[in-house]
């Protein structure tokens, strides 16, 4: 089994292996021992459907006692409403500081059920099981939990690192393919601001024959950037890129966008302007674009500019009157460029700033 080792305030392990999932209770053990704390799944209904009640039937052999909480799919679940009702279901199980939920599901679930436990008495342990590619590349590892508001994406929320993730690609056997190529977009972005190499496996078209190995990479280089900056401050915000236009996006759409979709169409638009600024060398947008296109990862949007730039202003990386964009200095090499929030607009329409 492939194992990473997270080295943040409070370590933890990532399992890596092809049915990771039917090992689950040795892999808790070696965490907690002999404790036995009750294990409270949260989950959503699509995932329930699937996973939820063999996960339930594996710890109750081993004897846990486990109780369940499934919320509607999507990412209009990802309210604070949501994360209402999962307290209230806390609440009726009696879920006290010694036990633990189980994020089980993709990006939606494991940030509200980590927010959850971010927050129930103040703080409860929770293991992320991710079953979407995105989730075992991304938002699985980091700690970084939380819920949208009607004004914008991820504005609540804490960092509250996992004390275990469990990831089995076997799950992605049942993802649908809209689904995947939201992870594939990760997958991008993360060989386009810190590994050439991992981009051209997936520009090459061999994502999924070195499956294991693009998870494992892509895991490993998150590893690097939340070690050096658990909190967001500094590097960290390299994992951002595509993402401040990639959000406003998804919200302009209501969500219909998906993230992947988005952030495709966020990098694409970066590069575009950056190129223009001269800040990244020419024709680099062109190959990113061209990859996410193998992918069927939209690089375009009817989305005016200035719309998007006004969603921009409610972003989490503004500071006072300053916006930080992700940019890239070369391929496989990221860097921050500040600007003032009124000249986001110029600086996407192609004016150096």
């Amino acid at each position: 089994m492939r194992t990473i080792a997270i080295k943040t305030g409070k370590p933890y392990t990532v399992k890596l292996e092809q049915d990771a999932l039917s090992q689950f209770v040795p892999l808790f053990q070696e965490v907690y021992g002999q404790r036995r704390p009750k294990l409270a799944i949260v989950t959503d209904d699509t995932v329930q459907a699937l996973y939820a009640e063999r996960l339930q039937q594996l710890l109750r052999q081993a004897g846990y006692e486990t109780c369940c909480f499934a919320f509607a799919h999507g990412e209009a679940s990802k309210q604070l409403s949501t994360v209402n009702e999962v307290y209230r279901f806390l609440f009726a199980e009696s879920i006290t500081r010694s036990d633990v939920i189980i994020a089980l599901g993709g990006g939606v679930v494991g940030d509200l059920a980590g927010f959850a436990a971010a927050t129930w008495l103040r703080g409860i342990d929770f293991i992320q099981v991710p079953t979407t590619f995105l989730s075992m590349i991304d938002s699985s590892v980091g700690g970084k939990t939380g819920v949208d508001t009607s004004f914008g994406k991820n504005l609540v929320g804490a960092f509250w690192q996992p004390t275990l993730v469990v990831c089995d690609p076997l799950t992605l056997e049942t993802l649908p393919d809209e689904y995947y190529r939201d992870g594939i977009a990760e997958a991008i972005k993360d060989g386009a601001i810190m590994d050439a190499e991992l981009f051209a496996i997936v520009e090459r078209g061999q994502l999924k024959e070195r499956l294991l190995d693009v998870i494992e990479r892509c895991i490993d280089l998150k590893r690097e950037v939340v070690e050096a900056d658990e909190r967001d401050h500094g590097v960290r915000q390299w994992l951002n890129f595509g993402h401040t236009l990639g959000h406003a996006v998804e919200k302009e759409s209501n969500f219909c966008i998906s993230h992947g979709k988005g952030v495709s169409i966020g990098m694409a638009l970066v590069c575009a302007a950056a190129e223009n600024a001269g800040i990244t060398p020419a024709g680099t947008g062109a190959r990113i674009a061209a990859c996410c296109a193998q992918y069927q990862l939209p690089t375009t949007t009817d989305i005016p500019l200035k719309t998007l730039c006004t969603h921009a202003l409610g972003d989490k990386k503004r500071k006072g009157a300053n916006l930080t964009l992700v940019v890239l200095e070369q391929l496989g090499k990221a860097a921050l460029h500040t600007l003032p929030t009124d000249a986001l607009l110029s600086f996407l329409e192609g004016s150096h700033v």
